[in-house]
């Protein structure tokens, strides 16, 4: 089994880590220069810092806060918000990025994400989907999503899964799939929606939102043979917020109990 991943996740708006509930309610979860740091030292194999406010306010994304961040870390860091461009994206990985997630400027604009790819490689590109369950899908058998943007507000009544298929014939390299349904929820991942992308693409999926303790993110990562109360989601990748920021867990322990169910994870 290919190593998974924890990646703590900075949601940050006006300078600050925030969090909320379905993408609503925001708070203050503290100052991502001291965050980053604890989870760099904490073991997480990557970091993600999403402005949540860049889309909707029609603002750059806050470099000075990217390049303090990237100085405190020293594994991958994947940025996103208000890269509506390759000049943007220039500008972002020149701060220190690694990797550029793009969510309302791609689904406006498609081609964006050749372009990166073209001028990066798809390695470095990344596609956020903000997904939402609708209509009969709710409730029916085969559940369907809509892919929402500027920071979950607006839905583009495009299939979030034929929207990921469309992404990463373009150019997109991985998948950082967002469940507005369950984020911050901690009732546990969106494992249908997880399931769904990752049957539909050939690059790797972040599962993201709803993680409320160890056994759902653990689950969320298993494969089928090895699920648990019928928890298997088989996702590369773990994105975790609110437990982390809120003192609930650290990394470590993440890591150990995942790999206490025969989960592979990077020491």
């Amino acid at each position: 089994m290919q190593a998974k991943r924890i990646i703590p996740c900075l949601d940050v708006d006006d300078g600050r880590v925030v969090k909320g509930i379905k993408f609503r309610g925001i708070q203050d979860a503290g100052d991502p220069v001291e965050l980053a740091r604890r989870y760099n030292d904490e073991g997480a194999d990557e970091l993600t810092f999403l402005d949540i406010g860049a889309s909707y306010k029609s603002r750059a994304t806050l470099l000075d806060v990217v390049r303090k961040v990237a100085a405190e870390v020293f594994i991958p860091l994947c940025v996103g918000g208000g890269v509506r461009g390759v000049n943007d994206m220039r500008e972002v990985m020149n701060a220190g990025a690694d990797k550029v997630s793009v969510c309302t400027s791609a689904l406006a604009r498609p081609e964006l994400l050749a372009e990166m790819a073209r001028a990066y490689g798809r390695q470095c590109v990344v596609l956020s989907i903000d997904a939402k369950r609708v209509g009969e899908g709710q409730n029916a058998e085969a559940p369907r999503w809509h892919a929402y943007s500027h920071g979950g507000r607006t839905d583009t009544g495009r299939d979030a899964v034929e929207w990921a298929v469309r992404a990463v014939e373009l150019g997109a390299g991985e998948i950082l799939l967002n469940s507005i349904d369950a984020d911050g929820t901690g009732a546990g991942y969106d494992l249908e929606l997880t399931r769904a992308v990752l049957d539909a693409v050939p690059v790797p999926v972040i599962a993201s939102g709803g993680a409320g303790n160890l056994e759902q993110i653990a689950g969320v990562l298993l494969p089928p043979e090895k699920a648990e109360n019928g928890l298997w989601g088989n996702a590369d990748a773990a994105l975790v917020a609110s437990m982390l920021h809120y003192g609930k867990t650290t990394v470590g322990d993440i890591k150990k109990y995942a790999e206490s169910k025969g989960i592979c994870v990077r020491w």
